[in-house]
C-alpha cells in the first residue's frame, strides 16, 4: 500500500544519503524507529541552502521539506527492508534555516507533513514541531526528523 501510493506519485526513494556525522540515520528500539535528521540531498548533493526567506523562497523550502521527508522513507526503507512494517508515523521535527523575525515555519514543514498523510493515510498523521534555526548542517535550508511506530515480525 505504501509503495503503491509512492508509484503514484510518481516517487522511487533514492539510494539514502550517508550520515554527514558520527551517527547512525536510523535506531530501532522495540517498536520504534527514530531517523536521524535529513537534509534535501539529492545525488549526494544538497539542492536546498540558504536562509528563508532572503535566499530562498518559502516555496522552494516547502520542496526542500518535501524532499528531506523522501529522504526519511528512504532511510526507513534501507533499515527496515520494507516501508510496509510502518504502522504509524508519531512525531515530525523540523528545523528552518530562518533570518530573524520570520515567523512561518510550520507552512513550510506543512509540506513534509502533508506528504506524509498522503504516503500513510490516516497513520500518517503525528504529532510535530516546526522551528526556526540561525543554521543548519551544510548551509540546508530544512532539516527533518521522525519517530515511526513500527511493526516487529
Amino acid at each position: 500500500m505504501i509503495e503503491d501510493n509512492l508509484k503514484r506519485l510518481g516517487i522511487v526513494l533514492p539510494i539514502p544519503p550517508k550520515p554527514a556525522g558520527s551517527y547512525v540515520p536510523v535506531v530501532v528500539s522495540g517498536n520504534l524507529a527514530f531517523v536521524s535528521g535529513q537534509i534535501p540531498i539529492q545525488d549526494g548533493k544538497v539542492m536546498f541552502t540558504g536562509r528563508v526567506p532572503t535566499e530562498k523562497s518559502i516555496q522552494e523550502a516547502q520542496q526542500a521539506a518535501r524532499l528531506c521527508a523522501i529522504n526519511i522513507l528512504a532511510q526507513l526503507k534501507a533499515n527496515l527492508g520494507s516501508l510496509e512494517r510502518i504502522t504509524r508515523i508519531l512525531r515530525v521535527s523540523g528545523f528552518v534555516n530562518s533570518d530573524a523575525g520570520f515567523s512561518e515555519q510550520p507552512k513550510i514543514i506543512n509540506a513534509a507533513s502533508d506528504f506524509l498523510f498522503e504516503i500513510f493515510g490516516e497513520s500518517g498523521k503525528h504529532s510535530r514541531i516546526a522551528i526556526g534555526a540561525s543554521s543548519l548542517p551544510l548551509n540546508s535550508t530544512v532539516e527533518i526528523d521522525m519517530i515511526a511506530e513500527i511493526s516487529t515480525g
